[in-house]
């Protein structure tokens, strides 16, 4: 059994790739979204490795296109850091490479796969129909043969994403923990996925079938509870929206992170000498007292408390 926490197992494999020259001087280094995807671990961790490689001097972050191997004394000069949406991966599994193909071999599953691997990799700025069109060595107006637009893409996107979800093979027994697993098994959705949240619509929800086996699964929940339509549809809607909202935070944060190579603790401690000016004269003292004290900001434990509380809450309205 390996003793060693996760991070510290992947900090291993990444200073060994640029001690060996796998990684050389100004490549980029997987970024947070990488390394969460490749190793199956929390944004949390992800963020860790990136800042005891820092620590370490093994990289640096060159703002707009991510964390990059350091030049150090005795080394070859650093390649051109070329901007995340034009170069390759640094990890070779962060997207699936596809093989040149030709316009009459494209098909929409094929489209839809390669910009959900480009979107989940880089987020939706960097997908394009150029793009997409440019990893399946086809023409970019062939994908027009399949797909309307960008915009009808990202709907097509959204259904395969949401397609993803499967029915446990042994659902428990009453409304809450039904719901904890839809709470959990929708944030580990747009964990895999962090463009997908802002994308879900709550006011002008898109007519997609994707959703619809979590929908009915969901509605399932409620059966034999005696709850009238209005709440169940309201509860069905809060928690959907308390997992969303949440989720909204995931690609900006890895677009941040990759682009001043700080996680949300080490950005707070770059601003630790302007807050404490603002705090100065001592107007708020309840909030110099909270911020005087160290927290561990973890977004994945923040989503868990907020599930458990909502559920609590809801638990007054339902019938048991």
């Amino acid at each position: 059994m390996e003793s060693s926490p996760p991070y510290a197992r992947i900090v291993a494999e990444l200073r060994r790739r640029i001690e060996t020259g796998d990684l050389a001087p100004g490549d980029r280094v997987p970024s947070t979204r990488e390394i969460t995807r490749h190793w199956g671990v929390a944004m949390a961790t992800a963020t860790k490795v990136l800042g005891v490689l820092r620590q370490e001097g093994l990289v640096r972050a060159v703002p707009g296109s991510g964390t990059v191997v350091e030049t150090r004394p005795g080394t070859t000069p650093p390649r051109p850091v070329v901007p995340p949406a034009a170069s390759e991966p640094a990890l070779d599994q962060a997207r699936p490479r596809v093989r040149p193909a030709p316009d009459a071999v494209l098909t929409p599953e094929r489209i839809v796969a390669v910009a959900i691997a480009i979107a989940d990799a880089e987020g939706l700025d960097g997908l394009s129909m150029r793009r997409v069109a440019a990893e399946l060595g086809a023409a970019t107006m062939a994908l027009y043969r399949h797909v309307v637009d960008k915009d009808d893409l990202v709907l097509r996107m959204l259904d395969a994403a949401l397609s993803e979800w499967r029915p446990p093979a042994d659902a428990p027994d009453g409304w809450r923990p039904r719901l904890e697993i839809v709470g959990r098994t929708l944030w580990a959705l747009f964990r895999r996925h962090p463009w997908l949240a802002p994308v879900v619509s709550m006011t002008r929800p898109q007519a997609v079938a994707g959703g619809l086996a979590l929908f009915e699964w969901t509605l399932a929940s409620f059966e034999g509870c005696g709850a009238d339509h209005a709440t169940v549809m309201t509860t069905y809607l809060t928690l959907v929206n308390y997992v969303r909202g949440t989720a909204v935070n995931l690609e900006p944060e890895a677009e941040a992170e990759a682009a001043t190579g700080l996680n949300p603790d080490e950005w707070m401690d770059t601003q630790e000498a302007a807050m404490r000016s603002v705090l100065g004269d001592g107007r708020f003292p309840t909030f110099e007292r909270v911020l005087s004290t160290p927290y561990d900001f973890d977004l994945d434990a923040l989503f868990e408390f907020g599930l458990q509380r909502l559920l609590d809450g809801l638990a007054v309205v339902l019938p048991s």
